[in-house]
């Protein structure tokens, strides 16, 4: 850290304030918004005190040495996709906390070589650079030199080194340029290894080149997309500049690019205007300290603020399932949708048939849903020069009665530019939104997501998820959107019937404060970013994970929990059971009758992450026609090839239903509560 005689300015007391305001109970730090701590903004708020000279008092000590050993990401949800840079963080910051990392050499002892990303991802399995140089990294807070694996790290390192001395996560083989941070993890782990690296007479030049008219970095002189300046891209050309023994072309202008990020509240942001965060916050000390000292930023105090907009008069809250199920049943699918109170439903790679029948039978039903189509256009690949081909990059929704063209699925690589002319551009026509699901690879994302801030493009962010609890948790360098592009929950179903992802159903959602239920309302709340992701589950603990634009939006939407709360007493718990009137042209519904009627009843039951049956959570106690007991009986399906269960209902059998409106009681037990619920209900319209 360089030395600085600048006394301390006024804003560092304001700046210690806020960081602190992050830290919660549970011992480590959260992002703003958060009611969970997680290690990213945790590593960052030490590294930001360290850079501050604060001290910190034993025991605030010692529960971040425990916060920091028992709370990698990765616990949350174990992915197939490693992360290794966060096993970093956790070793720099109890270095920096001066507690003992020696615990963790066997587990970095096993890490002999880059991990290659699933090609089912990433068309080429290439690793994730600045995971394997974080690996180097931990070597050197260990005080241990590469072992004989060496020529494994060297190799992919060497393979990845373009003519101009910069790295990318490509082969440099391919012709693409470099990255500005792929270029300083790679530097930066081989000088903490003691290291040399080849010389590179250009390298200054280009990273001069990165440099923009308002002092700023970008990621490559010649982006080709999402060129934006950013904290992370300039913080990584003043370290390596300095690594080299060199400065930014322009030292003051950088030095006025730091502080033009303070946030007069506290703390600093990714860009100008946005808001802080305490990532953010680190990397501008890092590299202010770097270029003189962060005492002697040219920080305005006066300036105010960006206001946040207000939430105008008249709107309510209502909820939105995107890519719930588009097969199956659709009594049951509007079933849940009447109970569940869901107003907008995202039917998943649906038929158009399967829509229309659907939102026929809500409408004769009275219940308020509209379905519309939310497709996952498996076998997309869209590819960026020098940071990979990935798929899991056209996830799309749209009214039911628009055409939103084909998609690129199995079309073969296709680059963002053509992307955005052939599948975007179309879309948008149709009033469709694009939205990102997932992608570890930050560099990658990050240049898609910049590129849409600036000429549209994804409209939202995905965060929680059937397959990882929380995006977010796994993608922390996410969050710096909070307020720039909304978050969304993201059902991503999977398995043939919708009855059988109750627990997802019931478990997260998202929610828009708009004036009516309707898609206008829908694309108004996301072009204003009045939208929210939430979260409360088993999975959750039975806490409220929520993920909102701001501070202000989230008490508008909790102001009106009673609107859409479906946890507690006296709210909207998932239904217990779905009874269908089985007709033989009800061609979506499995056990139809080949003549006459039939009445099908599904028990709730706990689901997997594909979509079958697992425990029940009710049993059924009796079931009558105008009072006459029904006699039923179970019809249990499952799968061949392993005995799981895929289906499980109770069918009767009768010759007709008649009388203007037939009576059905059902009778059934929570397996929960033991309490038993007698349940009529009126069948008409058939």
């Amino acid at each position: 850290m360089a030395a600085s005689s600048h006394a301390e300015p006024a804003w560092a007391n304001q700046l210690y304030h806020w960081i602190e305001s992050h830290h919660h109970p549970d011992g480590g730090y959260a992002s703003a918004g958060q009611s969970r701590s997680h290690l990213t903004p945790t590593h960052a708020a030490i590294g930001s005190l360290r850079q501050l000279g604060r001290g910190l008092t034993p025991a605030r000590r010692d529960s971040l040495v425990d916060y920091i050993r028992t709370h990698h990401p990765h616990d949350l949800k174990p992915l197939q996709r490693e992360t290794r840079r966060y096993l970093f963080d956790q070793l720099q910051s109890l270095s920096w906390l001066d507690a003992d990392i020696t615990s963790f050499e066997p587990q970095i002892s096993q890490l002999t070589a880059p991990v290659s990303y699933p090609r089912h991802y990433e068309k080429n399995g290439s690793p994730y650079l600045p995971s394997e140089a974080a690996v180097l990294r931990c070597l050197a807070l260990l005080k241990r030199k590469l072992p004989e694996t060496e020529t494994a790290f060297k190799h992919y390192f060497d393979a990845r080194r373009r003519p101009n001395g910069t790295y990318n996560h490509t082969l440099a083989s391919d012709g693409s340029d470099g990255h500005v941070i792929n270029t300083w993890a790679v530097l930066t782990a081989w000088h903490e290894l003691g290291q040399s690296t080849p010389a590179s007479p250009g390298l200054i030049a280009w990273l001069h080149a990165c440099q923009l008219p308002n002092g700023g970095f970008t990621y490559s002189p010649d982006a080709p997309l999402g060129g934006v300046d950013d904290v992370a891209y300039t913080h990584a050309a003043v370290q390596t500049l300095a690594l080299l023994g060199a400065q930014p072309r322009d030292v003051e202008a950088c030095r006025r690019y730091l502080a033009a990020l303070w946030y007069p509240n506290g703390g600093f942001s990714d860009r100008p205007g946005w808001q802080p965060n305490l990532p953010a916050t680190r990397l501008a000390l890092e590299a202010a300290e770097t270029l003189g000292g962060w005492r002697s930023l040219p920080i305005e105090e006066s300036v105010a603020a960006s206001p946040i907009a207000s939430i105008p008069p008249g709107l309510n809250v209502f909820s939105i399932q995107i890519e719930a199920h588009g097969t199956g049943s659709v009594a049951d699918a509007v079933e849940m949708a009447r109970a569940l109170r869901i107003h907008l439903w995202g039917a998943k790679n649906a038929s158009a048939e399967w829509i229309v029948r659907a939102q026929a039978r809500a409408d004769r039903e009275q219940v308020p849903v509209t379905f519309f189509r939310a497709n996952e256009e498996y076998g997309t690949w869209v590819t960026v020069p020098g940071l990979g081909t990935y798929s899991h990059t056209s996830d799309i929704m749209f009214p039911a009665d628009q055409d939103p063209g084909p998609s690129l699925a199995d079309q073969g690589v296709v680059t963002w530019e053509t992307f955005r002319r052939q599948r975007l551009e179309p879309l948008q026509e149709a009033t469709g939104r694009l939205f990102w699901q997932f992608g570890e690879n930050e560099e990658f994302v990050r240049a898609l997501l910049d590129d849409s801030l600036t000429r549209g493009g994804f409209a939202a962010i995905s965060t929680f998820h059937f397959g990882n609890p929380d995006f977010l948790n796994s993608e922390s360098f996410m969050l710096r959107y909070r307020g720039q592009i909304p978050f969304i929950a993201l059902q991503d179903a999977h398995g043939p019937e919708p009855w059988w992802w109750s627990d997802s159903m019931a478990g997260y959602r998202t929610l828009f404060l708009a004036r009516s239920p309707t898609w206008a309302g829908w694309l108004d709340a996301l072009d204003h970013n009045r939208v929210a992701a939430v979260r409360h589950d088993p999975v959750s603990r039975h806490e409220t994970w929520t993920y909102a634009a701001n501070d202000t939006v989230q008490a508008a939407l909790f102001a009106q929990s009673d609107r859409w709360q479906w946890w507690g007493e006296s709210n909207h718990p998932r239904p217990l059971f779905s009874l269908v009137v089985l007709t033989p042209e009800d061609h979506d519904e499995i056990g139809r009758p080949e003549n006459g009627v039939a009445l099908r009843l599904r028990l709730a039951h706990s689901n997997n992450s594909r979509g079958k049956p697992r425990e029940p959570l009710a049993e059924l106690v009796s079931l009558a026609l105008d009072d006459q007991t029904l006699s039923t009986r179970q019809v249990t399906l499952r799968d061949p090839s392993t005995g799981d269960l895929n289906d499980v209902y109770y069918l009767s059998s009768i010759e007709d239903i008649t009388g203007d409106r037939p009576k059905i009681t059902v009778v059934v037990r929570d397996l929960n509560s033991g309490e038993t619920k007698t349940v009529t209900r009126w069948i008409t319209g058939r």
